[in-house]
Parts: C-alpha cells; structure tokens; sequence
C-alpha cells in the first residue's frame, strides 16, 4: 500500500474557502493560510445548534507505542457518516513537533483516513504552536527580568513555579541553570523546560471561551510566590495584554479537510499523558455549530483522555457526548493478554482473549460517567476474519454494539458499518447525562483517589512531602474545587508503563504538583513520568527529509 504521504499527495484538495463556504461560513468570517487552510471566527459560535447537534467522543483501550488508530478512526467516522447522508465534523488536536521528529512521525490519520495537507499540518500548520511556545517563554523572561530589575527595590521571589517550554523532545532540558555570566547577565537560578503541550498556555488556549476568558485566565496564571509568601500572577507582571497579543490569532480554530473532503477542525495540542488532552473549546463548539454530527478524538487510552475529557472539559464547557467510540486492535488486545510486543502480529487467540480484560474494564469505566459504549475494532492487513468474530461474540456478550472500520485502507466506505452503528445506537441509545468522577467540592486527596482508584483500579494514592505541601499551598488559595489531571503514563492503568492488561494490588504515588491557576486544574505528577519527553534510540528525524522540494518520511 502507498505510504500516508503518497496518498496525501495524490489526493485533490479543494480550495479551504469552498469547504468553508458548503459549511455556510461567512468569507469574512474566515482568514486564509494559503490555499487549504483557514482560521475561522470564533463569534460564528451558535451556542443554541451546540446543544442540539451530536457530540461522539473517539476513545481507545490503552496503547501499544504503535498506537491503536484513534485518530484514523475518529476521521474514517466523519467520512463515513457523510458517506450515509449525514452532515459530519471531525474535531481534532494538532499535532506536536516533539512525538512527529521522535516515535511517530506525524499524528493526522492514516493512509486514505487523513486529514490534509498533513505535511502542513504536522509540521509549522498556521503557527498555534510556536505562538503557544512564545507567549510562555515570555512570561519567563519578563519574570526574570522583573526579578533583575526591581532586586535594588528588595523584591525577590520565595519560589518559581514557572518553567519554559520547547515544542521538541530534549531530555538535556528538563533541568537548567540561567543567568550563568557577569551581573548584567541576569541572576543564576535553577529552572527547566516542560514540552510544549504540557504548557499552561496551551491549555487555556483550549479551555478559553473567548477572548475575554482568555485575557481572564492570562491575568491569573501563578508563575511564583513572593519572598513574604503571597501569589505572584501574570496580572502583577502587568503584561497580560501583551502575552494575549501574541495568542490572539492562534485562538482562532484552524479549518482544513480529510481525504474525502470532509471538513475538520484542527485546533489546540495537549497531550493527555501530561495535560488534560483535548481539542479547544472553541473548535469543538464551532464544529458542533456546523455539523449534525461532530467525532472529536481523546488521546491515548480512557483513563487519559476520556476521563479528562469528561471530568475537565465537560465540566467547563458543559458540553455532553451522546455516545463514546471505544477503539480496540488485535495487536493492542494481544499486548495486554501477555503476548510478547515482537509477536502481537502473529495469531494468538489466547492472548487476543486474555486482553479483553483491558477492554472491558475501560469499558466499564465509560459507562460510569453515563455514557453509551460502542467498541470499533481498527482493523489491520495482519487481522485474521476468525480474530474479528470472536472479538465481535465478546462485545455481543457484553451488550454492547461492535463493528469494524477499514477506513485505513478503504477511506468513508471502510467505516460504513461504524458510522451506521453509531447513528442507530444515538437514536435508540443516547448517552445519560454525565457523572463525573467526583464533585468540585472534594479534596485534592478524594479527587485524586476517585480517578486513581475508581478509573484505573489503584488500591490507594500516595503523596510525596512536596505534593502534600503544595496541597497545603492550594487549600490556603482556595481553589482546591479545581478538577485534578493526572500525569501518568498511558501504557498501562497503573504509574509502571510495562504492567499491562489490568494491573491490581498498586498503588499511585503523587510525586509533584503544579498548580495551574489560569487553566483552572490541579496537576497531579505520579510515577516518573516526565513533562519533557527525550528521543529514542533512533529517532524518526532520521527518515524525513526533503527530495525534490517535496518533504518525505511524515507518516
């Protein structure tokens, strides 16, 4: 088969103002990036067709390092429901440079389940993230420079709680020292850099409103404690006008298109291993204003992803899934039944069994929050037919609808029977209103203790002697009703990437805080999982390149 790229080349694009025209977007309402890409207005917003429209959330057991398709379902879908007569919006993430040049080589769909142009869109796109990446490490350096030049006026800082961040995988960065040189050259002090969908700033970027919220949540950023104690802000700074300057157009959602000319939201890039992993707010409303149907991605498994998505984006933003689209693969299956990561192509029907252990506690961890579950098998070229039906028996067992997508391969026909599934289980099925895994009034601890031992299954939730004191630190703030995110690894339920399936009798241990008072969440650090990512062994940068003027090896 053609590579993604290959495929992506030869597919015929049409001119991003079409698209947004067929959508009945106003042509002053959207700003071109060149032929096929386009920032649309916020202010199109219909809050009253958000309500009315459907919301599917595409969600997965948790992952192989090769993934389980999330987004090449969650785009197959919006093919294929347009496939059947349906009006449909795919509502997606943008893509982070650190994982494109590091394991995955890009993060926009698969093979004729793209969206396009995915070399634009994996690398530089309309700037969102650089913006992103600027408007932090300002904050930083007009921090240190107010330090500097007001330490004659007796001002110093008790603590920093703001690190800067880089949109690229560089493990010698996790831990730095600045101001190193003569006295002009600032003041020594310990700092770090963070990857840059870990940054505060991307999260509010994606949890902002409006303008206003985000000027809002800007203001409120706590970059440090001042040497009598007291909350430092952004506002104390008095750049919160000029740090929302430089976001003020990556605000805007970024329009593009599949393979089948679907139109798709491309906006905003936590990762939901680090960061609460979701598109923006603003993309998901505009496409829900637009769209009958809207399938919007969480990353990595359910513990991650969906449960942020639920517990911190729904919760703000009041927005209500009718339905959430579990993902499974043999392969992934076959990981989490013990099969060795080097035969989880090879049949193995012990194994496939054994992972739907995995399976089927994300499952129920779904339908806890309220919603209707139905399974997507993703289906791959090394997939036996008897594989397919015995993973469809078990899903039948269950109660719960299944079907299989070859979007990968065949595009909106491929998800034909995923998109005919979902459409009958909304009408017949809606999902209940959500239950969130604990209420705003609950202690850090509780709602630590809700997530790790209700959702991933821990026996308990430990807290190192600097989480407890940043406990103390936000009970004396009052903001303990934030919603926690949890960091974590998304390889397995438990803080240890390689426990896979269904891990028992662990326990989650706290290490760090952060508290994040613009993006209004509670952080929570566990295990040794790392806000800045290193490179592997042989990193993807070794097979891009550019030939002919023509970039190669995104995938």
């Amino acid at each position: 088969m053609k590579s993604d790229i290959e495929i992506a080349r030869e597919t015929r694009l049409v001119p991003i103002s079409q698209i947004a025209d067929n959508l009945g977007i106003p042509a002053e309402k959207s700003e071109l990036y060149g032929h096929y890409v386009s920032k649309i207005s916020e202010s199109l917003i219909d809050l009253e067709k958000v309500r009315q429209h459907k919301l599917v959330l595409v969600t997965a057991i948790t992952p192989t390092k090769a993934g389980i398709g999330k987004t090449t379902v969650s785009v197959g879908l919006s093919l294929g429901l347009n496939r059947i007569g349906k009006k449909a919006i795919v509502a997606l993430r943008e893509p982070s440079l650190g994982p494109c040049f590091g394991m995955k080589g890009g993060a926009a769909g698969g093979g004729y389940a793209q969206v396009l142009p995915m070399d634009k869109i994996n690398l530089h796109f309309t700037g969102d993230f650089h913006a992103v990446t600027t408007a932090h490490n300002m904050i930083a350096a007009l921090l240190d420079n107010y330090i500097y030049q007001h330490r004659k006026d007796g001002f110093a800082m008790r603590e920093i709680l703001w690190n800067r961040v880089l949109d690229i995988n560089d493990r010698n960065l996790r831990h730095v020292v600045t101001g190193l040189g003569g006295k002009t050259d600032g003041i020594t002090m310990k700092s770090g850099f963070d990857i840059t969908p870990a940054s505060e700033i991307m999260a509010i970027l994606c949890l902002s409103t409006s303008l206003e919220d985000l000027h809002r949540r800007i203001g409120n950023v706590l970059i440090g404690t001042t040497i009598d104690g007291k909350p430092f802000r952004v506002n104390d700074l008095g750049v919160t006008g000029s740090i929302c300057a430089l976001l003020k157009d990556a605000l805007h959602p970024n329009l593009v298109q599949t393979t089948e000319n679907t139109p798709a939201f491309v906006h905003g890039g936590p990762f939901a291993n680090i960061a609460h992993g979701c598109n923006s707010v603003l993309a998901t409303r505009l496409a829900l204003t637009y769209g009958d149907y809207v399938v919007s991605e969480a990353g990595f498994g359910a513990d991650l992803g969906a449960e942020k998505f639920f517990d911190i984006k729904c919760r703000k933003s009041g927005l209500q899934p009718a339905l959430s689209v579990l993902v499974a693969s043999t392969q992934g299956l076959k990981m989490h039944g013990g099969v060795p990561l080097s035969d989880i192509k090879n049949p193995n029907m012990e194994g496939l069994k054994e992972g739907f252990k995995n399976l089927d506690k994300h499952v129920k961890n779904l339908q806890r929050f309220g919603q209707t579950v139905i399974v997507c098998f993703n289906r791959f070229s090394s997939d036996s037919d008897e594989e397919i039906r015995v993973c469809r028996e078990h899903c039948a067992e269950l109660g719960i609808g299944f079907a299989v997508c070859d979007a990968f391969n065949d595009g909106g026909m491929g998800a034909v029977e995923l998109a005919e599934l979902v459409v009958k289980t909304i009408e017949e099925h809606p999902s209940q209103p959500l239950h969130y895994c604990y209420e705003d009034d609950a202690t850090v601890e509780e709602k630590a203790r809700a997530v790790a031992c209700g959702i991933y299954g821990a026996d308990d939730v430990t807290f190192s002697s600097s989480a407890k004191a940043m406990i103390e630190k936000i009970n004396e703030m009052g903001i303990s009703h934030y919603p926690i995110c949890i960091a974590k690894t998304q390889f397995s339920f438990s803080a240890d990437q390689k426990a896979y399936g269904v891990p028992v009798g662990f326990k989650i241990n706290v290490r760090d805080i952060v508290i994040n008072c613009g993006a209004e969440t509670i952080v929570l650090i566990a295990g040794d999982v790392m806000r800045m990512p290193g490179l592997p062994l042989s990193p993807q940068a070794e097979r891009i390149n550019l030939v002919d003027g023509e970039i190669v090896g995104l995938s």
